[in-house]
């Protein structure tokens, strides 16, 4: 007797995005389906399970799909990756006066750096 395996019921995060992705570029491009499969040489049932969330599409075939439409895909680190949170940590212990009075020689500081800025440029 077979085993079936069957595609989980919620589809993963990078499968909603991946169809989120494609749906939006192919659209601002325009294409329907049927056109954009011409123009990638990607099969229309193909783009259709992706973007219905029914398979998630290999990096390779999305970033020739998103070229097709007139998009890249740009790689981007995620909010808060590299942060050095110790600073953050280190002025939220300090009293609210003492964070009070930093706050407003940072931005004496800014201030200065902005007049600087702007005279060079003149």
């Amino acid at each position: 007797m077979a085993m079936m395996t069957s595609m989980p019921s919620t589809p993963a995060p990078r499968t909603k995005a991946a169809a989120r992705i494609l749906t939006y570029a192919r659209r601002r491009a325009g294409l329907t389906q049927r056109a954009l499969a011409e123009k990638s040489g990607v099969p229309q049932e193909t783009i259709a399970r992706i973007e219905s969330t029914r398979q998630s599409p290999r990096f390779d075939t999305l970033v020739h799909l998103l070229n097709v439409c007139g998009f890249e895909l740009e790689v981007e680190a995620k909010k808060g990756i590299g942060v050095d949170k110790s600073l953050i940590d280190s002025m939220l212990s300090r009293d609210q006066v003492t964070r009070a009075r930093s706050a407003s020689a940072s931005n004496d500081l800014n201030i200065r750096m902005m007049r600087s800025v702007r005279r060079v440029a003149e």
